[in-house]
């Protein structure tokens, strides 16, 4: 598989695999499955070529970082690229109270705690290493100091700052004594990403369904400043929560929501383009943001060992140059997108 190394302050660095692992999905997301479930599909995973993991204590509420635990035992340090991400802490509660009901299945029970602050950034920390049973961890990304989980501009605005005056200052520290190589967020909304790249010295920023074959208002401002700041980007939820892999069906999921009628219609009139290259509308959304510079690597998640393997030979694909014209041509795509 390719790699792209990544070095923007001189520390040497990260090798990213151009496909990496997204693991909320071995925290039992939507579905339980089995822990010798999820191991074989992180096996699959690494037999395809992968070496990017990125985890984080929500997912399954400690329980992908437990999971990938297991993993990662008999794997050399060395050989991967590992993240997570602080600003939630879990704590132990009643059922009833647990985080996540109906979103997350048979986890531990336990209730999220937002703490951006510096102690509760080391504190995450600390507990990741533990569930991860590592030595180190590679990134660090603020997780979800966004409008989508706070529910509104006021609310993210005021996680923001709360992070901004304390828990940033970890996070600067842990990298300054090359405890990680790399900071950043992982983040819902480019333009909360943008405020964070304004404000501090970041490396990367997971972003999570916000530059794909359906989406390029990023280049607005935002992957510009990435570009001329030297910022990596890892994509997150490259089919758009599942509308750009399944296509515009009855009951595609956009954004998490059923897709509207406009969403569908596009998506349609994308995939008829790409039939007409004799290319899958999956290949063409699974490849489409590798061709930004700035994006390091796509991270599809997986839940099944049938759709690691599918993500693999979809990153095979030969895309011809001729459907990126055309989608440009036909106003899908946005003529500034770099596409080759």
């Amino acid at each position: 598989m390719k790699v792209r190394h990544f070095d923007r302050i001189g520390n040497g660095g990260l090798d990213f695999t151009e496909l990496g692992f997204g693991t909320a999905p071995l925290g039992n997301l939507y579905r339980a499955i089995s822990d010798d479930d999820a191991n074989a599909i992180l096996e699959k995973a690494w037999e395809t070529g992968v070496r990017y993991y990125d985890t984080a204590p929500l997912y399954g509420l400690g329980l992908s970082e437990t999971r990938l635990n297991r993993f990662l035992r008999g794997k050399r340090r060395d050989d991967y690229v590992l993240s997570t991400k602080v600003g939630r802490l879990m704590r132990v509660s009643k059922p009833e109270e647990r985080t996540g009901i109906g979103k997350f299945f048979e986890t531990p029970t336990r209730r999220e705690v937002y703490d951006y602050s510096y102690g509760g950034v080391m504190r995450s920390f600390e507990f990741s290493l533990e569930r991860l049973g590592v030595d180190r961890v590679d990134i660090l990304f603020v997780h979800d100091v966004d409008i989508f989980t706070h529910g509104s501009k006021e609310a993210s605005d005021a996680r923001i700052e709360e992070f901004m005056r304390s828990g940033y200052d970890a996070l600067i520290a842990l990298r300054d004594q090359k405890v990680i190589k790399a900071i950043g967020g992982g983040i819902n909304e480019w333009q909360v990403a943008q405020t964070l790249a304004e404000r501090g010295d970041f490396d990367l920023f997971l972003l999570a369904g916000r530059y794909t074959l359906l989406e390029q208002e990023a280049l607005n401002s935002f992957l510009p400043l990435c570009e001329k700041r030297g910022i990596g980007i890892v994509l997150g939820g490259p089919y758009n929560s599942g509308i750009l892999a399944t296509g515009a069906k009855p009951g595609a999921y956009y954004n998490y929501e059923a897709a509207p009628q406009d969403i569908l219609d596009r998506v349609a009139r994308i995939e008829a383009v790409c039939k007409r290259h004799g290319v899958k509308l999956i290949e063409a959304a699974l490849q489409f943001p590798l061709s930004h510079p700035s994006v390091v690597s796509v991270v599809p998640g997986g839940q099944r060992v049938a759709e690691v393997d599918s993500n693999r030979s979809l990153m095979d694909a030969k895309i011809p140059e001729g459907l990126w014209a055309d989608l440009k041509a036909e106003k899908l795509l946005r003529e500034d997108a770099p596409s080759s």
